[in-house]
């Protein structure tokens, strides 16, 4: 896996590419943790090269979505794959987060 961050306006964005799984969680839970301290944080976490996710990636991301909400901010995810969609779907939370097809969608909103 490999993580690169970046900004875009006021937008933190982390685009995650390959397997977000238990091993390789950590990193990103860190960035994002710093990322949703700031009150009124936006982060947008980019899946489009993202080829698989587990239940500890699934928690992070929750768990940063809530902090975010907390600081009455706002937390988005861009550009899942079918097959990392499903998990999404299968386990409700394509209900819980905003999901954009792409970040150009999503950073359009999001720094709007």
């Amino acid at each position: 896996m490999e993580i690169k961050p970046r900004t875009v306006g006021n937008v933190a964005v982390l685009a995650i590419e390959g397997r977000f799984d238990a091993n390789t969680a950590p990193p990103v839970q860190h960035w994002l943790e710093q990322a949703t301290a700031t009150p009124g944080a936006r982060v947008l976490v980019d899946l489009t090269e993202t080829t698989f996710v587990d239940s500890t990636a699934l928690a992070t991301l929750v768990s940063a979505m809530k902090r975010c909400q907390q600081g009455k901010g706002e937390f988005a995810l861009c550009g899942l794959r079918r097959p990392v969609l499903m998990i999404f779907e299968l386990t409700r939370l394509d209900k819980a987060f905003n999901i954009f097809v792409d970040s150009e969608h999503a950073l359009a909103v999001l720094n709007a």
